[in-house]
């Protein structure tokens, strides 16, 4: 389970790291505040689509359902990371080049990691600590210019990698949720505040052509890959699953050298290398030891491994994987982990 975490976190990554330089090369005929709207719109009606067709092909629900507990902290991860976190990339990649940009989203990581070691109080450990230090040592190189001069566009993406870090960590409270109705759900709210409010503000839609291609990057590198990224979250937990999202900005950045024709430069090159190591150093971690599982409630899709071993009502559904409500017994065992649905306990530190 957790080389599938892992998996689908470094999907999630693709995808979103190409579409940053795509966005930057149809900002020049977007406004950005449209841009934005457009991205997530198009990653919910693309989403919509897919949700809409297991109905229409009567495909087996083996994901959980959002229920009504859940919207407070729905609202919360649009407002935050839907509406201000794209709003104020769009706006940041206005004012620096895409390779910069690319590698600056590697904050989101530091952010989310930050959050969720200080506020939900998942595992850190030094190993860790050293990987965060070098991704925020690799993005300050790109961020000031001499002694002094902080650049504006720095700022800003920096401000949309915090939304994102509030909006990673509260996403983390739905990931036993169908990962594509929450996508949707967010991609469809925010994309369509975003562009009235764009409108509302005197800006024009572009032309079909280029509308249609803004929809189709935001399907891809804001849809696919947030529902990817909410099936890392249930596998890894916040931390972990945005230290290995951190690949995003690399795609980025070497997609924005190759494609745009961007330089590559010192600066580039060794905050690559920084961001590089912090990376490596959060691949290469390995948490095990001796725990123990309270009892708890809850739903969500899942097997019949280790930590399922419950009965079954007549009602429930057959064959796995399934998902209905179930209950875990106390248990206590040993093995390699990462802080996912079943391991968020406790940890103590010598």
């Amino acid at each position: 389970m957790t080389r599938t975490g892992i998996l689908l976190a470094l999907m999630s990554a693709i995808l979103f790291g190409v579409s940053t330089p795509f966005a930057k090369l149809l900002l020049g005929s977007v406004d950005p505040w449209t841009m934005a709207g457009l991205l997530y719109l198009g990653a919910g009606v693309g989403l919509a689509a897919v949700h809409l067709s297991r109905g229409v092909l009567r495909l087996p629900a083996i994901e959980a359902p959002l229920r009504r507990s859940d919207l407070p902290w729905l609202s919360l991860v649009i407002a935050s990371g839907g509406i201000a976190g794209p709003l104020l990339l769009m706006f940041g990649l206005m004012r620096t080049d895409a390779a910069g940009a690319s590698l600056l989203l590697n904050l989101e990581g530091l952010a989310t990691m930050g959050i969720a070691w200080v506020v939900f109080h998942e595992n850190v450990d030094r190993r860790l600590l050293l990987g965060a230090f070098c991704i925020i040592g690799g993005a300050a190189l790109l961020s000031w210019q001499g002694q002094s001069s902080l650049q504006w566009g720095a700022l800003l993406i920096a401000g949309a990698c915090l939304c994102w870090g509030i909006d990673n960590n509260l996403t983390r409270k739905l990931s036993s949720a169908d990962p594509v109705q929450i996508a949707m759900l967010k991609g469809l709210v925010a994309g369509t505040v975003n562009l009235l409010l764009a409108l509302a503000n005197g800006a024009a839609l572009p032309p079909m052509g280029t509308l249609l291609a803004v929809c189709a990057v935001g399907f891809l590198g804001y849809g696919v890959s947030l529902a990817l990224f909410v099936l890392g979250l249930r596998h890894l937990g916040a931390a972990r699953t945005s230290a290995y999202f951190s690949l995003a900005p690399f795609v980025g950045a070497i997609l924005a050298v190759s494609m745009l024709g961007e330089p590559l430069s010192v600066e580039l090159l060794l905050a690559g290398g920084l961001m590089g190591l912090g990376l490596w150093l959060h691949l290469a971690e390995r948490h095990d030891h001796e725990h123990v599982h309270e009892p708890t409630e809850h739903e969500h899709r899942h097997d019949h491994d280790a930590h399922h071993q419950h009965e079954h009502g007549p009602n429930d559904p057959p064959g796995t994987p399934h998902t209905h409500w179930h209950r875990h017994s106390p248990l206590a065992h040993r093995h390699p982990h990462y802080p996912d649905l079943h391991h968020r306990h406790g940890h103590r530190h010598a």
